[in-house]
């Protein structure tokens, strides 16, 4: 299993919410992703993001695959116009 982590810095942290729900409505429509949360920071401090992406998938190919897969390129856009900044971690369980 391959555990996905991406947080973002936003230009404005009240398109959070908006953000999320896209995110959360790839769940269960991507095969090989058994699984995706994401968070908004509340503590709003120097060092946090605004937003995390955890998003858990079968193995390397299911990333893959899901880094291609038209339903998460038709949100990518969409987030590079509302982020400053984003940091990625990719990791086997």
């Amino acid at each position: 299993m391959v555990r996905h982590i991406v947080m973002w810095r936003l230009k404005k942290r009240e398109d959070g919410s908006r953000l999320k729900e896209a995110l959360e409505a790839l769940r269960g429509r991507i095969p090989g992703l058994l699984d995706i949360q994401v968070g908004l920071d509340f503590l709003h401090s120097e060092q946090s993001a605004d937003m995390v992406l955890i998003a858990d998938l079968q193995d390397r190919a299911a990333l893959d695959a899901y880094q291609q897969h038209p339903l998460h390129q038709a949100v990518i856009p969409m987030m590079r116009q509302a982020t400053l900044s984003r940091t990625v971690v990719d990791f086997d369980l």
